[in-house]
């Protein structure tokens, strides 16, 4: 049987944005921005300037509605200047950019992505994180390929709020760690095994560069070390995610960030910070404790979460954040079997390890 695999493409830099008019031309004459309010602003001067020659006209800036709900992308399927528009331009962070790749993909029309902060790798995978109206996680939507094109507009990723690129490291240490988990005993065929290839530097990477990464990023300095973090936030792991089977894509790591979504508070930290803990969860759960140590020092080093207080579970939520954990529909894919136990076990340890740096 034959597969068929759409790999994303992608330019980088401060005049990404030239490249829109001979890139997107092909696929149409007429484009619709949908993005978040803040990415909306950021980003419309210089997509505005970057088209003012151009054949290829922006038809309107529309608001994708605040969180990636079925609700939203109704909405937005029914706008007519959306449904009119040849392709869709997706501006943002993570939800915002799910948001339109996801109504693009119901409508069938082109996607282009402009990711404005460097928080996950939504700008390059076909899959969209939708969540519920009351904010708990929904499901997975998997659009039938990744957008066309990303334009990485390192000036204005430079210029967000640190916590953003933060956060984006913190989802980004989880891809090497989860893929190389869950396909630990498995035969792969071409396409996992060349997106497990992939994830096995991503998270060295970031352990390497990371720092000084965040260290220009507070001085809005766009240095070799930043380029190479954001880069491999969205690139190196958004290339796993389109490559391997979701059952290596999402592992320990991503449980914890699921079940976090069904507690009181989620809305106090964002999606890398708690994957974050996730990682430091895996690898003592898996009993890669020297590894454990060394994401958990930097972890303190650049401020990702180190312990259940970090992510804002306290006493009285921790059994059913055990529990939550172990109902995750990938748990049977991981190497070994994983009970309610081990998870509690494996928290405890941490957290004993965590007071134990305190003291």
């Amino acid at each position: 049987m034959s597969s068929t695999t759409f790999l994303p493409s992608y330019t980088a830099g401060i005049d990404a944005y030239t490249k829109i008019d001979s890139i997107c031309l092909a696929y149409g004459r007429t484009a619709v921005v949908i993005g978040g309010k803040t990415a909306l602003q950021k980003a419309k001067n210089d997509l505005s300037d970057a088209l003012t020659d151009s054949q290829l006209k922006i038809t309107g800036f529309i608001w994708f509605g605040g969180n990636a709900t079925h609700k939203n992308i109704d909405k937005l399927i029914r706008d007519p200047s959306v449904y009119d528009a040849d392709m869709i331009f997706a501006v943002g962070g993570g939800r915002a950019v799910d948001t339109a790749k996801a109504t693009a993909d119901k409508l069938h029309k082109p996607v282009f992505t402009f990711p404005t902060i460097a928080s996950n790798c939504a700008a390059v995978t076909s899959l969209c994180i939708l969540y519920n109206d009351d904010g708990t996680f929904g499901e997975f939507y998997f659009g039938h390929q990744p957008a066309i094109h990303a334009f990485i507009n390192t000036k204005i990723i430079a210029e967000a709020p640190l916590m953003y690129l933060r956060a984006g490291i913190g989802d980004a240490l989880s891809k090497q760690y989860e893929a190389g988990f869950n396909s630990r005993n498995d035969q792969l065929h071409h396409e996992n095994e060349l997106g497990i290839q992939i994830s096995r530097n991503c998270s060295q990477l970031l352990l390497k560069y990371g720092l000084p990464a965040l260290k220009a990023a507070m001085s809005h300095t766009i240095s070799a070390d930043f380029e190479q973090v954001v880069l491999t936030i969205i690139i190196n792991t958004g290339l796993v995610s389109v490559l391997v089977d979701n059952r290596y894509n999402s592992s320990m790591a991503h449980a914890v960030y699921i079940a976090r979504t069904q507690l009181p508070g989620c809305e106090k930290h964002m999606h890398g910070e708690i994957v974050a803990y996730g990682v430091l969860f895996l690898l003592t759960m898996d009993e890669q404790i020297t590894e454990r140590n060394k994401v958990y020092d930097f972890n303190k080093q650049v401020g990702l979460p180190l312990c259940l207080s970090d992510i804002t579970v306290d006493a009285g939520y921790k059994e059913k954040f055990t529990t939550l954990i172990g109902q995750d529909k990938y748990i049977p894919y991981a190497p070994y079997p994983i009970d309610i136990a081990k998870i509690r076990t494996s928290i405890d340890a941490l957290e004993k390890y965590h007071q134990l740096q305190i003291y």
